[in-house]
């Protein structure tokens, strides 16, 4: 089933996700209010509470804390999208300039930290410690991501395990955690949990190898962001890395001195020397590899169309143009 057919199978439950979701922003200071307004018009795939929904479906839940925990994993992420424009001096996000852009630093950091906060908040109301541990080592293991990212920054020396060990902590845990949550729900063993956990891991990294992909796209106006906003803020993502490791002497030479002085104005040429050293596609196996171990994962849960929709989850998420 297409992406819009999966959404469908839980269309009640994210009606009352965006429900929770604008119940809990409410607030009594004006600037919270106008900028998480700006932030849910601003729409987005809403992939982690469909994980949540669709885990807690395919292990038979019956309750409504699976919309709580939903909300959840989107105030968390919310949270990280609008921490990371700041930190990368980032314009544009899902098409519309970004929060930062709009309101300024501080306040797009300042409504970062109460989305956290919120989300913590309403953690407590679920009443599961279990899920109180998952969330909170996955909010540390993002942020541990992100500072490994930071680091990263401008560094041509950046190999491919350091790459994918930032990938898997500061996108493809909160996948993870979100997949983990449907098993605590119904109270599995920790076997499925783990099942679950592996499914969420591999789809997270599938789908941030494939965001890397689209950054060197040459023509995409469906992205929603700048292209080659990576190359600019001198991230060394994995096309970049397989093309240093391949390319010749000169192609090497520029690509060390875009990533350490950042070349987004030098787009064109950097895209030539990823296409040319095969590194789009090798980018592309290696998600369609994360994708494949994401789908075999699931064999842990019984057959039904909420399991058959989180494989076709992990399909879709390597064939898509953003």
């Amino acid at each position: 089933m297409d992406f819009e057919a999966i959404k469908a199978l839980v269309r009640d439950d994210l009606a009352a996700v965006d429900q929770e979701i604008r119940d809990r922003l409410r607030s009594d200071v004006a600037l919270i209010n106008e900028l998480s307004a700006y932030l849910i018009g601003a729409g987005g795939k809403r992939l982690r509470p469909l994980l949540v929904l669709l885990a807690s479906h395919a292990l038979a839940y019956r309750g409504g804390h699976h919309v709580t925990l939903a909300a959840i994993v989107e105030f968390i992420h919310t949270a990280t999208l609008l921490h990371d424009d700041v930190v990368d001096d980032s314009d544009l996000r899902r098409g519309r300039r970004t929060a930062n852009a709009v309101w300024g630093n501080p306040a797009s950091v300042l409504v970062g930290d109460f989305l956290y906060s919120r989300a913590f908040e309403m953690m407590v109301s679920v009443q599961n410690m279990r899920v109180m541990e998952i969330l909170a080592q996955t909010t540390n293991t993002i942020a541990r991501g992100e500072i490994l990212q930071l680091i990263n920054c401008h560094d041509p020396d950046t190999t491919e395990d350091r790459y994918l060990d930032v990938i898997r902590s500061k996108t493809a845990k909160l996948f993870e955690a979100s997949a983990r949550l449907g098993a605590v729900l119904t109270g599995q063993n920790r076997e499925i949990e783990d099942a679950l956990g592996r499914y969420g891991m591999h789809l997270g990294a599938a789908f941030q190898l494939i965001d890397d992909v689209l950054d060197y796209g040459r023509h995409n106006p469906e992205l929603g962001k700048n292209v080659g906003d990576d190359l600019a803020e001198g991230k060394p993502t994995l096309p970049l890395i397989h093309a240093l490791k391949h390319g010749t002497h000169d192609q090497q030479t520029l690509l060390r001195a875009v990533i350490t002085e950042g070349g987004g104005e030098r787009i064109d040429s950097v895209v030539d020397i990823i296409e040319s050293t095969g590194s789009i596609a090798y980018t592309a196996r290696r998600a369609e590899d994360e994708a494949t171990r994401a789908a075999d994962a699931l064999t842990a849960i019984p057959a039904s169309p909420y399991r058959q929709a989180l494989a076709d989850l992990a399909r879709f998420s390597v064939h898509r143009n953003h």
